[in-house]
């Protein structure tokens, strides 16, 4: 058995030679290499860091989006032994900086000058740093000692595979499975980064165990198409190394702007995703349709109730009537083929992992014969810790644990995580190392949870439950996804810690405005305008009500103010990840979120904007 992800590498270079391995598409022509090429690009990679003195256990860190030069130096940096640490492009320089200076990286590979402008403002506080390797800038080789453009770079390492043409596979062959891979640092939604060691063992737990469920999630004649940035741990693994693994041809979309086009043109088989992309793809067939005539709207809810219906049977593995099979082809045919054809076709099923998932959304894709997969699981074990499996899941859990999992439920809820794809710990971080672990080894995730019949179901964060003046517990989490439920609501989140009733902040997604308001016959002339118009304000209260009879009397949102200003990472109220940092945004909008609260008799026209 495999024990390396380098001996994986260089297996299926030699089995798979001339097929393409990875396709990226730059400037709108797909730019490919085969197994044979991908391997020896990235071995040539692996030799030129080795010539800089670059050696096992070094740290080197990748600042760039998604591109075939970002796998060649993931891979050969771990072919030498050394530890790749990936950085969000979306990170700022103040950010950068503190993940290299943490991590002492000897080298970083950026993709073009807006990133290198990032390292260079910290430069005087790097003293590790020893050089930088520039993708995209053709002056880099150029004059300064301390860049060297990709081509100059990849010329030595070929160099190299000339002069020693065995010393990248000897390196990578030394390897020990307990050596670290990489260092990935966690969003920060509460403090610090923390960088979390995961090693070569860890990432082979995940791959054997994900390998090892039947049915099978993948087969090597088929083809993906990744968009989730090879940073984020999930992104990584799923798509870069679990379809290593498996010997898979992996086409990188051109941009997430280009994400629809790409994936029709390539048909995927397989889409590693997360919710929010199901929940804006839903949202736009939704926009779809409330942009058709009646008759084509009356049409869509009738064939959307029968995908509905005949998704739950086959979850409860129910029997379905010869009537209701018949129904079913027409509604195919006229409401849900057209979803499958926008995704390639091919597709058979695709991931939403990370949160949590409205149970209609779900539906909705199984109806169009795309089984959603869902999942749960964290940087600290490498990604996956549960998955659904694709013959037997239930909607609203997160599925099993892998095989290489144990999970347990604390007394308090918590969800326990036990392993061998379970981190090393947090790189120079002992104390932090310390308090994620039980005293008998379980690593503790900061979720609540429960078993169901052995599938796991997430309730909330610890740390995010909201407890009222009243005593009552309350999980924001699933009145914030019931909330984004409605395409009109961009972000939500829920306020109440200590306080007697629930309020939210809202951001508004503009193109639904823009769609119910030309239905309601409103005048506006640009749709940010919609959000001082006080007929729309009206529509929005009338969303919001909608929302709150779903939800107990204590969990409904009593009060909200509409931000003007989405939440953004560049804003720093999302993470990287497009997790909420509820502390900043709390902190933030302080005064506004006082305001609130202020006097509770003024009357709901107080959901006003605010800037």
């Amino acid at each position: 058995m495999e024990k390396t992800i380098n001996e994986v590498f260089k297996n299926r270079a030699e089995k798979y030679k001339d097929r393409i391995a990875v396709e990226k598409k730059h400037n709108g022509v797909w730019e490919s290499a085969s197994w044979r090429q991908y391997y020896a690009s990235a071995s040539a990679i692996g030799l030129a860091l080795h010539s800089m003195g670059v050696k096992r256990g070094d740290r080197v860190a990748i600042l760039s989006e998604n591109r075939l030069e970002w796998l060649y130096a993931d891979m050969g940096t771990m072919g030498l032994g050394a530890v790749v640490v990936p950085i969000y492009t979306t990170l700022t320089p103040e950010e950068v900086g503190y993940v290299l200076e943490n991590s002492e990286a000897k080298i970083i590979f950026v993709e073009n000058t807006a990133q290198l402008d990032k390292v260079t403002a910290w430069q005087k506080n790097l003293p590790y740093l020893e050089q930088i390797i520039v993708m995209d800038h053709p002056d880099a080789a150029g004059g300064k000692d301390f860049f060297t453009g990709f081509k100059d770079f990849y010329a030595l390492g070929r160099q190299k595979q000339k002069e020693s043409p065995e010393l990248f596979e000897q390196l990578s062959k030394a390897v020990d499975p307990t050596s670290i891979a990489t260092i990935v640092y966690t969003s920060g939604t509460t403090g610090v980064p923390k960088g979390a060691m995961i090693s070569h063992k860890n990432i082979m737990a995940v791959l054997h165990s994900l390998a090892s469920v039947r049915p099978q999630y993948c087969f090597d004649t088929d083809q993906v198409v990744p968009f989730l940035p090879l940073s984020h741990v999930y992104g990584r693994l799923t798509d870069h190394f679990f379809g290593l693994y498996i010997g898979v041809t992996a086409s990188y979309v051109e941009s997430i702007e280009t994400f629809a086009r790409d994936i029709k043109e390539k048909r995927p088989h397989v889409i590693q995703a997360v919710p929010r992309v199901c929940e804006k793809v839903y949202q736009k067939i939704l926009e779809q349709v409330d942009a058709q005539p009646g008759w084509k709207q009356r049409i869509f809810k009738w064939g959307h109730r029968i995908g509905i219906e005949i998704s739950g049977l086959r979850e409860r593995h129910a029997p379905i009537s010869f009537y209701l099979k018949l129904r079913y082809k027409l509604a195919y045919f006229l409401v849900f083929k057209n979803l499958a054809q926008a995704l390639g076709g091919r597709v058979r099923w695709m991931t939403a992992s990370g949160a949590p998932t409205s149970r209609d959304i779900i539906l909705f894709f199984n109806a169009a014969g795309i089984t959603v997969v869902e999942g749960y699981g964290m940087t600290e074990c490498c990604a996956p810790a549960t998955m659904s499996h694709l013959d037997d899941y239930r909607i609203g859990t997160v599925g099993n644990p892998i095989p290489c999992v144990e999970i347990k439920i604390a007394d308090d809820g918590e969800i326990l995580i036990k392993g061998e794809s379970v981190f090393a710990g947090y790189w120079k971080m002992e104390e932090e190392t310390e308090k994620a672990f039980t005293p008998d080894g379980y690593l503790m995730s900061g979720d609540i949870g429960e078993m169901e019949e052995g599938f796991l179901k997430i309730t909330d964060r610890k740390k995010d439950l909201i407890i009222t003046s009243g005593g009552k517990n309350i999980a924001p989490q699933k009145i914030e996804g019931l909330f984004k439920f409605d395409p009109l609501f961009e972000h939500v989140i829920v306020i109440g810690e200590r306080r007697k009733f629930l309020t939210a902040l809202l951001s508004i997604n503009l193109m639904q405005a823009s769609l119910l308001s030309r239905k309601e016959k409103l005048a506006f002339d640009r749709p940010e305008a919609l959000l001082d118009n006080p007929l729309f304000l009206k529509i929005v209260d009338d969303h919001v009500a909608e929302r709150n009879t779903q939800l107990a009397r204590y969990e409904t949102i009593k009060r909200y103010r509409i931000l003007k200003t989405p939440f953004s990472s560049q804003g720093g109220e999302l993470t990287a990840s497009l997790k909420l940092k509820r502390n900043v945004i709390l902190k933030r909008y302080q005064e506004l979120i006082e305001e609130m609260y202020a006097d509770c008799t003024k009357p709901i026209e107080k959901n006003r904007p605010y800037q």
